[in-house]
C-alpha cells in the first residue's frame, strides 16, 4: 500500500507540473503570496516553517485543523466551478452559430452595397462626359488666345525696342525691354517654330546692340583719358542705368569699373610712391582726398545711378583695395624708416577711417574672401575688459571691478575691419620689439623702486598688501593686448604673448623671488643659559616685522599674478584667431608664481623653526635624570611659545586675504617643528619618572599651543581646520605615547615589550633602541630586550609593505568584546 501511495503522489506532482508560460499567466491574474500557490513548493520547507522547533509541535493539532478547513473550503469552492462550467458548452454553440449567421448578413448587405455603387459610377461618368469636353475646349481657346495675344505684343514690342535704342530713347527703353523680355519667356516651349526663333534672336540682337550703345556713351561723357565732360547728358545716363539693369549684368559691371577707375585716377597720381604726401606721417591727407570726393559725386553724380548700385560704397571700397596695395609697398620700400610712434599714427588714423566707413555704409558690395568681418567681442569675464576709463584711473582690484561691473552690450560687426590696416600686420614686428623694450624698462624700474622705496610697512589692519608695481605691470599688459589686437589678431598676438611670458617670470624672479629675505644657518650664539634667562618680549627670530610683512606681500602678490594670469591666458585666447588658440600657453609661468607662493610659505616656516631650535636643543642638553619634581612648564616651552605668539599674529594678519595660504604655513611648519621635537626628545637621556612626566607635561602643553596656533593672540577664536588638528593630535600623541613607554618599568621585559608595542605600534628597532637609551638601561639590558622584541613582534602579512610603520597590536579580548557589542547595535538598528 505504502508503494501505490508513493506511486500515486508521484502521478499527481507529474500531472500538476505545468509549463512555465501557464504559470506565469495565472500568477499575473491570480497573484497571491501563500506559499501553497508557488510553483516550487517543496512540502518539508513549508512544515519546518510551520514547525521551526520541537516546541512548536504542541500546536500541530491547531495546525492540522486549519489545513483541513483550507482543504474543504477549496473542495467547495473546486465543485461550485465545476457544476457552473456544465452548461458553458452548450452556451458557447449557441453564441458562434448565432455569430455566423450574423457575418453571412453583412456580407450579403456589403455586396449590395458594392453594386449600387459602381452603378452610381457609371452613371456619373456618362452624365460628366460632355462636360469634361466642354472644359478642355474652354481651356485649350484661353490658351490659344493668350498666345496670340502674346505673340502680337512680342512682335510690336520688338520692333518698338529697335525703334527705340536707334533714337536713345532708353527711359521707354528699360521699361519696354523688361516687358518683352518677360514675354519672350513664355515661348520658351516653342522655340522650334521658325518665327518665334527669330523674334528671339532680334531680341538677343537688340540687347547686345544696347549693351554697347550704353557703354560707348559711358566712355564719351567719362573718357579713361583726360578730364570729365560736362554732365548734360545726365539724364540719358540715369536711363542708361536703368536700361543697363535689365541687360547682361556684365554690362552693369563694365559701367561701374569704368566709372570708379575714371574717379580714382587723380589719387593714383597725387599719391604715388615718390611723392611727400604718400609717406604714413601724412596718411590724414588720403582720408581727406576721399571724404571731399565722395562729397563731389554725391553733388554731381548721384541722380546718374540707381540707389541699388551702392555707388558711394564701390568707390570707397576701391579706394581701400588701392590704399592697402599702395601703403603695402611703399613700406616694405621704406621699413627702415618705420618708427612706432609713426607706425601706431598711421594704423589709428586707418582704423578711425575703417570705424567711420561702418558708420556710413552696410558693406553689402564687399565679399567674404575680401573682407573679413572682425568677431564681436565676448561678453565680460574676466578683468581684462575692462572699460577705458577704468584704465585710465589706474584700477587695479580687476576682479571686484568684473563683478561689479555690467557686462557690455555685444558691439556689432564692422565689415570694414582690417580692410586697409592689414598692410600694417607684416610691420607689427616694430611695435612688438618697442613693447620688449618698454617692458624692460618698466621691470628694471620696478627694481629700482623696490630699493628705494624699500620693504613695504606692515599693514596689519588690512592684511598683506600686494606690491604696486604687480597691478602697474597687468595694466600695461591689458593695454598692449587691447592694442595689439586692435592691429591683428594673427601672429603679432603671438609675438605679444611671448614678451608677455618673458616678463612674467623676470618679474617672478627680480621683483618677487629677488626680495625674498635671505636665512641662515641656526642661531648657534645663544647658549643655554642665556636661553632659559630670556626675558619675556625678548627679540629672537631671525626675520624682522619688516622682513615678515615683506615675506608675506610677496606670498600676496605671487598669489595675485597667479590669479591675474590665469585670466590674462583666457583673455588671449579670446582675442587671437580661433586657428591660434592652442599655441596661448601660460601654465608655465603660473607654476612660477606658485613656486614663488611654495617658497615664500617655506621661508616663514623656516624662520620660524629655526627660532625654535636654540629651545629644543636646551631641551635636549637638560640633565632629566635629575629633575626632583614635577612644576610648571619648562622655560624652553615658554621660549617656543614666545617665539610663535611673535611671529603667528603677523604673518596670519598679513595673510588675512589669502586664509588658505595661512594654513598651508600651520600644516608645514607643525610637520616641521613636530618631527624635530620628537627628535630631540630621543636626545633627552637618561631619563627619570619625574623627568618623564615633567617632560609628557610639557609636551602637553606644547600640544595645546600648537592646537591654537592658526588663532594665538586673535581677538576672533576660529576653530582649526580638520587637517591641521589631525597632524598635531597624531604627531604630539607620538610624542606622549613615547614618554608614557619611558615611564612605565621595563621589569617584567615581556610586559614592557608589548606595552612598547601597542602603544606606538613601530616595528623599527632603532625606535626601540632610543627608547631602551632614554630609560639608561645597560647595554647587557638592551640586548636581551632587543632580542625578546625581535620575537615578540607579530608576523606581517603577506604582500604588506614592510617600509611604513604597522599597526601591531593584536586585538584584546576587551576590544573584541567591543567590537560585537557595536556590532549587534548596529544590526539592531538596522532592523
Amino acid at each position: 500500500m505504502e508503494e501505490d501511495d508513493l506511486d500515486l503522489v508521484e502521478e499527481l506532482e507529474a500531472a500538476l507540473q505545468l509549463a512555465p508560460e501557464v504559470q506565469l499567466a495565472i500568477e499575473q491574474v491570480f497573484p497571491s503570496q501563500d506559499p501553497l500557490d508557488r510553483a516550487d513548493f517543496n512540502a518539508v520547507e513549508y512544515i519546518n516553517t510551520l514547525f521551526p522547533t520541537e516546541q512548536s509541535l504542541a500546536n500541530i493539532d491547531d495546525v492540522v485543523n486549519k489545513i483541513k478547513l483550507k482543504i474543504r473550503r477549496l473542495d467547495d469552492n473546486i465543485r461550485t466551478v465545476v457544476r457552473g462550467q456544465t452548461s458553458v458548452g452548450q452556451d458557447g454553440r449557441e453564441a458562434l452559430e448565432e455569430a455566423q449567421k450574423a457575418i453571412q448578413q453583412l456580407f450579403g448587405k456589403i455586396k449590395d452595397i458594392k453594386d449600387k455603387a459602381e452603378k452610381s459610377e457609371q452613371m456619373v461618368k456618362e452624365i460628366t462626359r460632355d462636360i469634361k469636353q466642354l472644359d478642355h475646349a474652354k481651356r485649350h481657346l484661353t490658351t490659344s488666345i493668350t498666345t496670340l495675344n502674346h505673340l502680337h505684343m512680342l512682335a510690336g514690342g520688338v520692333d518698338s525696342l529697335e525703334a527705340m535704342t536707334r533714337k536713345r530713347q532708353y527711359g521707354e527703353v528699360a521699361n519696354l525691354l523688361q516687358g518683352v523680355v518677360n514675354v519672350l519667356e513664355h515661348f520658351s516651349k516653342y522655340l522650334g517654330i521658325p518665327q518665334i526663333r527669330q523674334l528671339s534672336e532680334r531680341v538677343k540682337a537688340a540687347q547686345n546692340e544696347l549693351g554697347q550703345q550704353i557703354l560707348a556713351d559711358f566712355e564719351e561723357v567719362f573718357p579713361s583719358q583726360g578730364t570729365k565732360k560736362a554732365t548734360a547728358h545726365s539724364n540719358i545716363l540715369r536711363d542708361a542705368c536703368l536700361v543697363a539693369n535689365v541687360l547682361d549684368p556684365r554690362i552693369k559691371q563694365e559701367i561701374i569699373k569704368k566709372f570708379i577707375k575714371q574717379h580714382l585716377s587723380e589719387y593714383l597720381v597725387l599719391f604715388q610712391e615718390n611723392q611727400d604726401v604718400a609717406w604714413l606721417d601724412k596718411i590724414d591727407r588720403r582720408y581727406a582726398w576721399i571724404k571731399r570726393q565722395l562729397v563731389d559725386y554725391e553733388e554731381k553724380y548721384i541722380p546718374m545711378f540707381p540707389q541699388e548700385w551702392c555707388m558711394t560704397e564701390r568707390i570707397s571700397v576701391d579706394f581701400c583695395h588701392i590704399t592697402r596695395t599702395e601703403l603695402a609697398k611703399i613700406m616694405c620700400t621704406r621699413a627702415k624708416e618705420i618708427e612706432v610712434k609713426l607706425l601706431l599714427f598711421a594704423i589709428q588714423r586707418t582704423t578711425n577711417f575703417e570705424g567711420l566707413l561702418a558708420k556710413r555704409f552696410s558693406g553689402c558690395t564687399l565679399s567674404d574672401t575680401v573682407v573679413k568681418k572682425a568677431e564681436p567681442p565676448p561678453p565680460n569675464t574676466n578683468p581684462f575688459l575692462e572699460d577705458e576709463s577704468v584704465l585710465d584711473t589706474g584700477e587695479t582690484t580687476l576682479e571686484k571691478a568684473d563683478i561689479d561691473r555690467p557686462k557690455k552690450p555685444k558691439v556689432p560687426d564692422n565689415p570694414f575691419h582690417s580692410i586697409i590696416s592689414k598692410c600694417f600686420e607684416p610691420h607689427l614686428y616694430v611695435y612688438i620689439e618697442s613693447q620688449d623694450k618698454n617692458l624692460s624698462e618698466l621691470i628694471d624700474r620696478f627694481v629700482g623702486d623696490f630699493k628705494a622705496q624699500g620693504p613695504p610697512r606692515p599693514n596689519v589692519d588690512e592684511g598683506g598688501a600686494v606690491l604696486p608695481s604687480c597691478a602697474d605691470l597687468f595694466v600695461y599688459y591689458k593695454k598692449c593686448m587691447v592694442q595689439c589686437s586692435q592691429l591683428s589678431t594673427g601672429e603679432p598676438m603671438i609675438a605679444l604673448t611671448t614678451i608677455f611670458q618673458k616678463y612674467l617670470r623676470e618679474y617672478a624672479r627680480k621683483i618677487l623671488s629677488g626680495n625674498l629675505p635671505k636665512t641662515t644657518g641656526g642661531g648657534g650664539g645663544l647658549t643655554i643659559s642665556s636661553l632659559l634667562k630670556e626675558k619675556e618680549g625678548s627679540e629672537v627670530a631671525k626675520f624682522t616685522v619688516e622682513e615678515l610683512c615683506l615675506v608675506c606681500s610677496i606670498l600676496s602678490t605671487a598669489e595675485y599674478c597667479l590669479a591675474t594670469t590665469q585670466q590674462l591666458e583666457e583673455k588671449l585666447k579670446e582675442k587671437v584667431d580661433a586657428s591660434l588658440v592652442e599655441r596661448i600657453n601660460l601654465m608655465g609661468e603660473m607654476d612660477t608664481f606658485s613656486i614663488v607662493i611654495s617658497n615664500s610659505i617655506q621661508h616663514l616656516v623656516q624662520d620660524l623653526d629655526a627660532a625654535c631650535d636654540p629651545a629644543l636643543t636646551a631641551m635636549s642638553k637638560m640633565q632629566w635624570q635629575n629633575v626632583e619634581h614635577v612644576g610648571d612648564q619648562s622655560p624652553y616651552v615658554t621660549s617656543v611659545i614666545l617665539h610663535i605668539k611673535q611671529n603667528v599674529p603677523i604673518i596670519r594678519d598679513n595673510l588675512a586675504s589669502t586664509r588658505k595660504y595661512f594654513t598651508q604655513f600651520c600644516i608645514k611648519f607643525a610637520n616641521s617643528f613636530i618631527p624635530k621635537f620628537i627628535n630631540h626628545l630621543f636626545k633627552c637621556k637618561p631619563i627619570s619618572m619625574v623627568g618623564a612626566e615633567q617632560l609628557l607635561l610639557d609636551t602637553h602643553s606644547l600640544k595645546m599651543v600648537l592646537l591654537d596656533l592658526p588663532s594665538i593672540g586673535s581677538q576672533v577664536v576660529r576653530k582649526a581646520p580638520a587637517s591641521y588638528t589631525k597632524i598635531v593630535v597624531k604627531g604630539m600623541t607620538r610624542a606622549e605615547m613615547i614618554l608614557k613607554v619611558v615611564m612605565a618599568p621595563h621589569e617584567p621585559a615581556v610586559v614592557f615589550v608589548d606595552n612598547y608595542i601597542k602603544l606606538l605600534a613601530d616595528c623599527s628597532t632603532d625606535t626601540f633602541q632610543k627608547i631602551l637609551d632614554m630609560k639608561g638601561l645597560k647595554r647587557s639590558e638592551q640586548s636581551t630586550m632587543l632580542d625578546l622584541f625581535r620575537q615578540r613582534l607579530p608576523a606581517p602579512p603577506s604582500g604588506a609593505d614592510n617600509a611604513g610603520p604597522l599597526s601591531l597590536a593584536a586585538p584584546t579580548p576587551e576590544q573584541e568584546s567591543s567590537r560585537i557589542r557595536k556590532l549587534e547595535k548596529l544590526i539592531k538598528k538596522r532592523l
